[in-house]
C-alpha cells in the first residue's frame, strides 16, 4: 500500500496523467489518401491580407519583392507548400468585377471594400497579378466567382479570360494585358456564402443559381476538368447541404464547400481576446474546433444519400479561430495574433481532415496573412511566423500520402462541464514508405502519456519534432519572433512494437518512424 501511494503521489507531482492514452495503427484498412489540398489557404481583400501582406507594390524599394510581391512571403509559402491559394473572397467575392483589376494599373477604377473596413481599394492587385503569384510560389489558384452581384457571362468570360489558348475576345484581351499563354485555373468557386453575405439566398433558390452559371463555366483545358466548388453549408446547415445534393446533378458540381469557425460568439466585441483568453475560454473555442469531426460526418451522411459514388468532394473551405482585433487597429480588418492555442486548434484540425479523407478532398484555412488565423504576420518590412505555420509545415509530410486509421482512446480533458477528448491523432504511409505520426495534446495544463501499437508496421526507431511552450498563451511577435518553434522531439521511445511518447501540455507532434 505504502508503495502504491508513494507511486501515485511521484505520478501526481510530475503532472502526468496515471491512465495512459491509447493509440492504435490499423494500417492493413489504409485505403484513402490524404489530398494534398487539404493544406489550401485563402488569401481575401480583407485588411491587411493582400495590400501589406502579399502586395507591396512594385516600386517599393524598402520591401524585396518580385512584381510587388513580397519575396519573403513567397519563401515563407514555399517552405509550407501550399498547395492551393483561394481568391479574391469570401464576402468581397461577390462585389468583386474581374475586369477591374485588369488593364494598365493607373486606368482601373477603384473600389470601396464595403465588407471589411469601408476603405478605398486601387485594384492594383487582380487577375493577372493573382494568377503570376502563385506561379511564383508553386500553387494551385482557386478563383471565386462573383454570383451575387455579377453576371453568368461576366463569370464565363473570367473562365474563358485565363483559360482560353486559341483565338476569342477574352483570351485576345489578356494578351493586349501581356500574357500569350492562358493560366489553366481548375478550381472554380461558384459564389461564396449565398446563404449570407453571398446574396442571403434560400438553398433551393442558390441551387438553381449554381445550374445556370455552371452550365456556362465551359472548359478549355485540354488536360484538365474544371473543379466547380459550389456555395456550401455553415457549421451544421444540414438543410443546405440537402438541397444542394438533391437538386444538383453531380455532373455539374465537384465539389461543395462547408465553412466553420471556432468563435466564442458572432456577437460583436465578444469572440474574446486572441491572447488574454481564460482557461474555460481555452475550453470553449476547442469544444468549437473539434465539432468540425461531428459536422462532416452528418454532411457527408447526406452527400452519400446522393452521392453513393463519392463524385463530389467535401471542400472546407474556410476554416480557423476567430477573435477580437487586436486593441487599436480597425475592426473591420480582423487582425489577430496567433498563439500556441492556435497551434493545437490547427493539429486537432488535420487530424479530424485526415480521417474523413475519403470525402474531404480540399480545405483552406482562414486566412493567410495578417487576418483571422494566419501562418503569416507583416509590419512593414518584418515578417513573422505564427504557431499555426508551424504546425501546417510539420504536417505538410501527410500531403498525398496513404491515410492510416487510428483507434484513439484517450483520456479526458475536463474544465467545469465541458469535457474533451485530451489526445487527437492521426498516421500516413508517404510514397517512400515512411510512416507519419501526428500528435496533439489538447489538455493546456497537463502532459499526457500515450501507448501507441504499430501493428503491423515495422520500425527500427523514430525521430519527430514538437511545437510546445510554457504556457498555451504564449506567441511569436515582432519583438521575438523565433520564440515558439518547432524542435527535435525527444519524448518518444520505441520497444518492439509499441511506442511510448509522453507529450507536453498544450503541443503538437509529428513523428517519422524509421
Amino acid at each position: 500500500m505504502k508503495k502504491t501511494l508513494l507511486l501515485l503521489g511521484l505520478a501526481l507531482s510530475s503532472g502526468l496523467s496515471i491512465a495512459q492514452n491509447q493509440v492504435t495503427l490499423k494500417a492493413e484498412e489504409a485505403k484513402h489518401t490524404i489530398n494534398r489540398h487539404i493544406y489550401g489557404h485563402f488569401a481575401e481583400h480583407l485588411g491587411r491580407c493582400i495590400y501589406g501582406g502579399f502586395y507591396v507594390g512594385e516600386n517599393n524599394t524598402r520591401i524585396p519583392n518580385t512584381a510587388g510581391v513580397r519575396n519573403d512571403v513567397v519563401d515563407a509559402l514555399k517552405k509550407l507548400k501550399i498547395p492551393n491559394l483561394r481568391w479574391p473572397g469570401g464576402c468581397f467575392a461577390d462585389t468583386y468585377h474581374w475586369k477591374d483589376g485588369i488593364g494598365p494599373k493607373e486606368k482601373r477604377p477603384s473600389i470601396v471594400n464595403a465588407w471589411w473596413g469601408g476603405v478605398t481599394e486601387n485594384n492594383s492587385f487582380g487577375t493577372h497579378d493573382f494568377l503570376n503569384m502563385c506561379e511564383l510560389i508553386g500553387t494551385e489558384p482557386y478563383l471565386a466567382g462573383n454570383v451575387g452581384s455579377g453576371t453568368v457571362q461576366e463569370l464565363a468570360d473570367w473562365v474563358q479570360y485565363v483559360n482560353f489558348g486559341k483565338e476569342s475576345p477574352m483570351s485576345n484581351l489578356r494578351r493586349q494585358n501581356g500574357r500569350e499563354k492562358p493560366w489553366d485555373v481548375q478550381i472554380w468557386g461558384v459564389g461564396n456564402e449565398a446563404w449570407g453575405c453571398g446574396g442571403n439566398m434560400k438553398p433551393e433558390y442558390y441551387a438553381n443559381i449554381y445550374r445556370q452559371y455552371a452550365t456556362f463555366m465551359y472548359n478549355y483545358s485540354p488536360t484538365r476538368k474544371l473543379f466547380r466548388v459550389a456555395s456550401g453549408a455553415s457549421s451544421n446547415d444540414y438543410h443546405w447541404t440537402e438541397v444542394m445534393m438533391r437538386d444538383i446533378p453531380t455532373s455539374l458540381m465537384e465539389g461543395i464547400a462547408l465553412h466553420h469557425y471556432s468563435v466564442l460568439t458572432w456577437d460583436d466585441g465578444k469572440k474574446g481576446s486572441a491572447t488574454q483568453y481564460s482557461d474555460e475560454e481555452y475550453a470553449k473555442i476547442m469544444k468549437q474546433a473539434l465539432l468540425m469531426d461531428d459536422y462532416l460526418t452528418k454532411h457527408i451522411a447526406i452527400m452519400d444519400k446522393y452521392d453513393p459514388q463519392k463524385k463530389v468532394a467535401m471542400v472546407v473551405d474556410e476554416w480557423g479561430g476567430w477573435y477580437n482585433v487586436e486593441p487599436n487597429t480597425n475592426p473591420g480588418f480582423l487582425y489577430q495574433q496567433n498563439t500556441m492555442r492556435d497551434a493545437v486548434l490547427a493539429g486537432a484540425t488535420l487530424n479530424i481532415f485526415h480521417k474523413h479523407c475519403e470525402r474531404v478532398k480540399m480545405a483552406n484555412l482562414a486566412q493567410a496573412i495578417n487576418v483571422l488565423q494566419s501562418v503569416i504576420l507583416t509590419n512593414e518590412e518584418k515578417m513573422i511566423l505564427t504557431p499555426t505555420y508551424h504546425v501546417l509545415e510539420m504536417y505538410n509530410v501527410h500531403q498525398d500520402a496513404l491515410m492510416l486509421p487510428v483507434e484513439v482512446k484517450t483520456n479526458d480533458y475536463v474544465l467545469g462541464d465541458i469535457k474533451l477528448p485530451a489526445i487527437s491523432a492521426s498516421a500516413s504511409k508517404d510514397k517512400n514508405g515512411r510512416v507519419h505520426i501526428s500528435l496533439t495534446n489538447i489538455d493546456p495544463k497537463q502532459p499526457q502519456q500515450i501507448t501507441l501499437s504499430l501493428g503491423s508496421v515495422k520500425a527500427t526507431g523514430v525521430t519527430g519534432r514538437i511545437l510546445a511552450s510554457g504556457d498555451v498563451r504564449d506567441h511569436n511577435t515582432f519583438e521575438n519572433p523565433a520564440k515558439i518553434k518547432p524542435a527535435p522531439f525527444t519524448g518518444a521511445t520505441l520497444k518492439g512494437d509499441q511506442l511510448t511518447v509522453t507529450l507536453p501540455a498544450a503541443s503538437v507532434a509529428v513523428l517519422e518512424l524509421n
